[in-house]
């Protein structure tokens, strides 16, 4: 009988980009949690501190390293700095931006911005750490949105960043595969209490007529996707790549969008 796999990722080394707030921190501090050293990068360095003293304090391993994913010289020498503790097991392309924005009125700066964090940085990412990837067994999972696939009002820029990043990661699942290494991605939902949803979702009795449309009548939390990004990671999935996982309570089969109609 073949032994039970499990998701404890002790012994491990994970790179979280975009880990200084959101859901990319909730993702650092669930693989910690499961053993993880990990290493989160981001543009503020004081995020990433109070983000690696939390992990810290309840025991994990961490450390923090400025770089902005568009920088590909700038990023690559924080990913650097994160495998000098051992190859990279585990990287999350988290960083991203978005704000809403008719496409008649955007700017080619503003919608370059977007295409660049998201899109951009998530292949700088994924090349920059390629190098350091442990092969076998390495596991990327890349933070998409149901943007990718859902058409939204005020998020052309965001549709077409994601879309491409879907692109990216199974792309990057064939070629690597042979390796042995997986590169799945998550597309998150409505997850509350994070900017994103701030910038994009009503407020009040708007905010409660969003939630009856969901099927599962709730708003993530980011436990929801931190959970799914742990399982990816993990031996659990250890069949599973080139996978978009969506996790939106239902939102894009409903047909349900976020921001101004």
């Amino acid at each position: 009988m073949t032994a039970p796999t499990t998701q404890s990722l002790h012994g491990k080394v994970a790179v979280v980009t975009g880990g200084g707030s959101g859901i990319n921190q909730r993702i650092a501090e669930r693989l910690a949690e499961a053993g993880a050293s990990v290493a989160v990068i981001g543009r503020t360095q004081a995020k990433l501190d109070a983000v690696v003293e939390g992990i810290r304090a309840r025991g994990g391993t961490a450390s923090g390293f400025a770089a902005d994913v568009r920088d590909y010289e700038a990023l690559s020498a924080a990913i650097n700095a994160a495998a000098q503790s051992g190859p990279i097991d585990i990287l999350v392309c988290g960083a991203a931006g978005n704000f809403p924005a008719p496409a008649a009125k955007m700017s080619a700066n503003a919608f370059k911005s977007v295409v660049d964090i998201d899109l951009l940085g998530t292949y700088n990412s994924c090349r920059a750490a390629y190098e350091h990837l442990t092969k076998p067994g390495a596991s990327i999972v890349n933070i998409s949105a149901p943007q990718a696939f859902q058409a939204m009002a005020f998020q052309a820029h965001v549709c077409a960043a994601k879309a491409g990043v879907d692109m990216l990661t199974r792309t990057l699942a064939i070629e690597w595969g042979p390796q042995g290494i997986r590169v799945n991605a998550v597309a998150p939902g409505p997850v509350d209490q994070t900017e994103g949803m701030d910038r994009l979702a009503p407020v009040g009795p708007a905010r409660d007529a969003l939630v009856r449309q969901l099927p599962l009548r709730r708003l993530a939390q980011k436990d929801d996707i931190a959970n799914l990004v742990l399982f990816l990671c993990s031996d659990q999935a250890s069949y599973v790549t080139g996978a978009i996982m969506v996790c939106d309570g239902g939102m894009s089969i409903a047909g349900v969008t976020l921001g101004p109609s």
